[in-house]
């Protein structure tokens, strides 16, 4: 089956067999290896990509579902040398350890952020991090990047 959208701002035509889950595709056949496959049960959010700039669980979507779409993994997201706002804010903040779920839980801050806009409160975050399971630490640096991120975020789009 023919499928065409863009990833990572390049267009994509894929001929795929209809039971090829996106999170596959990303690692196996485009070499993103940076979207992790966790629990494979749409669980632990470390497959997270934006689809249509919404967060999603990649090991959730069939390939066939992204016609028309655009998928921006983890690879996607800094311009150049230069890290998107969430990412250098993970980095600032310390918010990984063994770098697992990381990918997924920059996404989901993206999300965050989307929703809430840089008011988000530790409350929130802590809240809708609920689907992104780290196994190394107790959440406090990753809360505090994601904080950070939307805070920069909101300054980057002001300044744009």
């Amino acid at each position: 089956m023919q499928v065409s959208f863009t990833l990572n701002g390049k267009p994509i035509n894929a001929d795929i067999d209809p039971r090829t889950l996106l999170v596959e595709f990303l690692r196996d056949q485009q070499s993103l290896t940076g979207t992790h496959v966790g629990c494979e049960t749409s669980q632990c959010g470390a497959c997270n990509v934006l689809l249509d700039g919404v967060p999603v669980k990649s090991c959730s979507l069939l390939m066939v579902q992204l016609d028309g779409c655009d998928v921006i993994s983890i690879e996607g997201l800094a311009s150049g040398e230069t890290l998107h706002p969430m990412q250098q804010a993970f980095h600032e903040n310390h918010g990984l350890q063994c770098g697992f779920c990381t990918p997924g839980m920059v996404i989901a801050g993206i999300g965050i952020y989307q929703r809430h806009g840089d008011a988000v409160t530790e409350e929130t975050v802590r809240e809708e991090l609920e689907g992104n399971l780290c196994r190394c630490t107790g959440y406090h640096n990753i809360v505090q990047s994601v904080l950070a991120g939307a805070k920069a975020m909101a300054a980057a789009e002001k300044g744009a």
